[in-house]
């Protein structure tokens, strides 16, 4: 009994087969296509309620974070992979049961003891367990951690997926109300010209042409203004949903144009992007899952030693559980898997095979993120260079639309000089709105291309000091 009681820590703490995990080698660029001198801070280190300012915005953001369906899903889904782990981990522990049983029947007279009708009461406790001689169960282990880890993972991508499909959908909302207040005081302008003209050719001033000409500008803009209403009724649909709500109105925070914008964006060192994205974090546990399962196709070469246990007490009257019905049986085992065909090798190929996929994926889903960021680093230099110029063209067609008018009063142009001034005003006021919104969504998916908010608590879990409350049921 000593001698086992030695032997047993030798079992426990032996080799465990299979290759030990390590990262695949991944050469990060120095810094971001489009980024200046990479710096060590990055947007993603900022909490998602300092990069996105609008209240409202704030508050719908905080509400999908609970209530959203996805996150639920996926907080679910954490649970089941938690008690995955935890029904590999109880293959460390011996499997105990215990049956207790009553039997009535006639016994055949060629029994000792047999020839009538008789009762006869058992009850037994037996134990097995696997000794994990070649570490198949501790690779199984990191297997189901592995698994419970990248679960962990793909919920941090869903809370960043889910606050930066919130924040794009609030931001073209702004952008469609912004476009709707355009549409409606060019409505209004058009009808004070149509006005106008009306009063000028029922005095003989004007002609019928100008007239009609003016009836189609107005017809025209206000066409667009039921179809902006009915796109923002669609965008608030869409954000009551994500937000878990049932559909309705939306309250409104800061203006389109006065949403907040960096005018520079660090972007971080980009080795560190291997850290933050929950999407890169997952594709590793997956591949570390996947290491492990080598582990276990090879363990599977190998004997397997089990030790089984039983314990129990056989009476013909339960009165009479003495020392003579006890029974009790150890019974150590070792399975070899002598012939098993090309089982065992066409299961370490697939488990070989499935790393290198896993491999693969990791690989491109890192080389993918830092084209991501690339583009839209790129992407939010170039839109503020556009939305400059644009401005100026709408700043320097107002004024136009003004001169026009001052002409067309004074009698030094006709109304087809106005019309074209005010023709090309509209459209530019809405290029400028939608750059804007392109602005916008371009921070947006920066945020979330850089892994944004990773070094804050689970917003399920715990709230974060100075933040909107996002953890409460």
């Amino acid at each position: 009994m000593k001698r086992l009681a030695c032997f047993l820590p030798l079992l426990l703490t032996a080799c465990a087969l299979g290759p030990n995990y390590l990262r695949p080698k991944v050469e990060p660029p120095g810094t971001f296509r489009g980024q200046s001198p990479a710096e060590a801070a990055s947007l993603a280190d900022q909490p998602w309620w300092d990069v996105f300012g609008d209240p409202a915005l704030k508050d719908l953001i905080a509400e999908a974070l609970r209530h959203n369906f996805d996150v639920r899903v996926a907080t679910w889904r954490v649970d089941e992979y938690r008690a995955r782990a935890g029904v590999a981990k109880s293959a460390w522990y011996p499997a105990i049961s215990s049956v207790a049983l009553w039997e009535r029947g006639r016994y055949s007279a060629f029994q000792p003891g047999g020839g009538g009708v008789g009762n006869a009461y058992e009850v037994q406790a037996s134990a097995s367990w696997e000794v994990d001689l070649w570490g198949r169960v501790r690779r199984l282990n990191e297997a189901a951690l592995a698994g419970y880890l990248g679960a962990q993972e793909a919920r941090r991508g869903v809370y960043l997926s889910t606050l930066s499909q919130v924040a794009a959908a609030y931001f073209e909302l702004r952008e469609l109300d912004h476009r709707l207040e355009i549409a409606r005081s060019t409505v209004a302008a058009y009808q004070e010209t149509h006005d106008l003209f009306n009063r000028r050719l029922a005095g003989g001033a004007a002609s019928a042409l100008e007239t009609a000409r003016a009836r189609a500008a107005l017809a025209s803009a206000k066409a667009t203004v039921p179809s902006l209403e009915r796109q923002i009724q669609a965008r608030e649909n869409l954000l009551c949903f994500l937000v878990g709500r049932d559909p309705g109105p939306l309250r409104r925070g800061t203006d389109l144009a006065d949403q907040p914008l960096p005018p520079a964006i660090p972007a971080g060192l980009p080795s560190t992007l291997l850290e933050r994205r929950p999407d890169i974090r997952e594709a590793e546990e997956v591949l570390v899952a996947a290491n492990a399962a080598v582990g276990v196709a090879q363990a599977n070469y190998f004997p397997a030693l089990s030790l089984t246990g039983l314990l129990g007490v056989v009476a013909p009257k339960v009165d009479q559980y003495t020392g003579a019905g006890k029974e009790w049986l150890v019974s150590p085992a070792l399975t070899f898997p002598v012939f098993q065909g090309p089982r065992l090798k066409d299961q370490k190929e697939v488990a070989v095979a499935q790393w290198e996929q896993a491999r693969l994926r990791y690989q491109a889903t890192v080389s993918g993120a830092f084209g991501e960021v690339s583009s839209a680093l790129v992407a939010f230099q170039k839109y503020a260079e556009e939305e400059q110029e644009l401005a100026q063209s709408v700043r320097s067609l107002q004024e136009a639309v003004a001169l026009a008018n001052l002409r067309y009063n004074a009698g030094l142009s006709n109304y087809l000089e106005v019309l074209d001034a005010q023709q090309q005003l509209f459209p530019a006021q809405n290029a400028l709105s939608q750059v804007r919104l392109s602005r916008l969504l371009t921070l947006v998916q920066l945020y979330k291309s850089l892994g944004g908010g990773w070094n804050l608590r689970d917003p399920g879990l715990a709230e974060t000091a100075g933040s909107p409350k996002v953890g409460a049921n």
